[in-house]
């Protein structure tokens, strides 16, 4: 399955992984790395063929609000059998160790057989996801969010179309690199508190054309000090509005509420909820 999955020129993962480790590390913004034809292009192609309209299922996320326009599906068992094969090939042991090498995470990478907030992802003419961090705890493990993997499946995309995923610095000064969505790239890079990323322009793609990739996360049990803000009590998502973008995102002010997620009681209950709620939600 492997070898159908997995272009020729990447069959020796441990060796492209080591290779490429260091392009990884030295990358800026922060860590990362842009891996063009990784996958068997038929494969692929059959996976972007599967690729269902998401604005017609009724379980998928829709958002539209000003920071996202965007949709998302993660019910894996639902998924057609080539983009089912794909992300069981992308949660395995064998991809697993190819990150862990590429990356050089000291911790142990897990995947995430939920897919929260991944899994496929769709945007369509005037869609945005506004720069942001990601939520950098898993919802109901207790693990932290290390590594993000973006897949992008569209054919002659067109320069004009827009959709470009811009990697930010940490103080949202400038846009250091632009990354076209383009059929058969992946992107890896490494989720911290100040790994600012998205596509804040309106994609301006014709009504039939969608901007479709797939996205999986992957934890530890830990992480270093330097990549937590401590000032982000909160596990979600923060949006960062661009330099002299006024009012690009919208963005609360939660004082009072962070100051209660300080105390220690709120915590407690917080990891019960965790616990025996929100594991329980899922698994039904």
């Amino acid at each position: 399955l492997e070898k159908e999955i997995i272009s020729v020129e990447y069959k020796d993962l441990t060796q492209i992984s080591l290779n490429k480790k260091n392009i990884y590390l030295n990358a800026n913004p922060y860590p990362h790395i842009i891996l063009d034809n990784f996958f068997n292009n038929s494969f692929l192609t059959k996976v972007l063929n599967d690729f269902p309209d998401l604005k017609n299922i009724n379980t998928s996320e829709k958002y539209d609000n000003k920071n996202e326009v965007k949709m998302s599906y993660n019910k894996c068992e639902n998924f057609p059998d080539n983009i089912k094969y794909l992300f069981n090939f992308l949660n395995s042991k064998t991809f697993l160790l190819f990150l862990q090498n590429l990356t050089s995470i000291k911790e142990t990478l897990l995947s995430d057989p939920y897919l929260m907030g991944g899994g496929l992802h769709e945007i369509k003419k005037g869609g945005v996801l506004k720069v942001h961090t990601d939520f950098n705890r898993h919802p109901f493990f207790d693990l932290d969010r290390r590594i993000n993997v973006l897949i992008y499946l569209n054919k002659d995309w067109k320069n004009k179309y827009g959709g470009d995923l811009e990697l930010w610095d940490k103080d949202m000064k400038q846009c250091i690199r632009k990354i076209e969505p383009k059929f058969n790239r992946m992107v890896i890079f490494s989720t911290t508190d100040f790994s600012n990323h998205g596509h804040p322009d309106p994609l301006n793609c014709p009504e039939n054309i969608s901007r479709k990739s797939l996205a999986l996360y992957y934890f530890s049990s830990g992480r270093p000090k330097e990549e937590i803000n401590i000032k982000n009590i909160k596990n979600k998502t923060f949006f960062r509005n661009r330099a002299n973008i006024k009012d690009d995102t919208d963005t609360k002010n939660e004082y009072l509420k962070n100051y209660l997620r300080s105390l220690r009681v709120y915590k407690m209950l917080k990891n019960l909820e965790k616990k025996y709620i929100r594991s329980k939600k899922i698994k039904d």
